[in-house]
């Protein structure tokens, strides 16, 4: 009997990267028609996660030719006074796109900030206008982590039609989404979450296996069917401060024909499809 073949690890970052040039090409040519795609990111409160997320956003959108207008609040802000810079950024005409970095600071309600972005500004594909249009089958704007793991599955040839693919977790920024791409791309899709009843055997007969349930390792390896497809998205800290995704990375390897490491996998593509999202934006609201 042949001996099974190493899976081939997604390299996020080199597709990223390649999707980044592909925006910075685009935002300089609305550059040369006197548009520049411009991003507002809002901040509130000072969780250091956070401002490590939107500052590499920042740096990312300023390297692809994407202006960034930043807008720090402190911690104390109330919802009054966010919502009134959410509708002073939706009537700005020169902001292509609204970033609001979740989570929000307790007791702000971050469902009533992204209900009230206008629409055609809601890069990060999360107003329900958004989903809705996602539900039916006609995209308006695709959340990014979701659109950055159908890029990876397209990257490695993954045939969806037909195909098993099992969704763990059910949030409405990656799970659902994804689902909901998977079942466009004609996928049978089956979401798990934490009350799934035999979660090994679910995983056990899928093709492609999107992890994204915030919880090390919970995956185990030996649920990989051999030759699935696995993207984790999941990227957690131990206790010994190795970072590690949601899926039994090494044991899954020996199983999967393909499969996204953590980190340098899914990651790096979220940003570059927040980008790519915005200059999208700029391209629909000022032709």
């Amino acid at each position: 009997m042949d001996a099974p073949q190493p899976a081939i690890f997604i390299d996020g970052k080199a597709v990223a990267a390649r999707l980044r040039a592909e925006v910075a090409a685009a935002a300089m040519s609305l550059r040369a028609r006197g548009v520049a795609a411009t991003l507002a990111v809002v901040l509130v409160g000072d969780d250091p996660a956070s401002a490590v997320y939107v500052r590499n956003k920042t740096r990312a959108a300023r390297e692809a030719s994407v202006d960034v207008r930043d807008h720090k609040l402190p911690a104390t802000t109330t919802q009054a006074e966010l919502a009134a810079l959410i509708d002073q950024l939706n009537r700005d005409p020169v902001v292509d796109g609204i970033l609001v970095q979740l989570p929000l600071p307790a007791p702000l309600d971050a469902e009533a900030v992204i209900a009230a972005l206008d629409p055609a500004k809601d890069v990060d594909g999360l107003h329900p206008t958004s989903l809705g249009l996602l539900a039916r089958g006609r995209p308006s704007f695709v959340p990014c982590t979701p659109s950055g793991c159908m890029r990876l599955l397209g990257e490695v040839g993954a045939e969806l039609a037909g195909a098993r693919a099992v969704v763990i977790g059910r949030s409405l920024l990656v799970g659902k989404p994804i689902a909901l791409l998977l079942g466009n791309a004609n996928a049978t899709v089956t979401m798990c979450h934490s009350r799934t009843r035999d979660l090994a055997g679910e995983v056990r007969r899928a093709d492609v296996v999107i992890a994204a349930v915030g919880r090390p390792e919970m995956v185990r390896g030996d649920w990989i069917q051999p030759g699935a497809i696995v993207i984790d998205v999941g990227i957690n800290r131990t206790a010994d401060g190795v970072l590690v995704g949601d899926v039994e990375f090494a044991a899954a390897a020996q199983r999967a024909r393909a499969i996204t490491p953590v980190p340098g996998g899914v990651g790096p593509m979220t940003i570059a499809c927040l980008l790519d999202n915005t200059v999208a934006a700029a391209r629909r609201r000022r032709g």
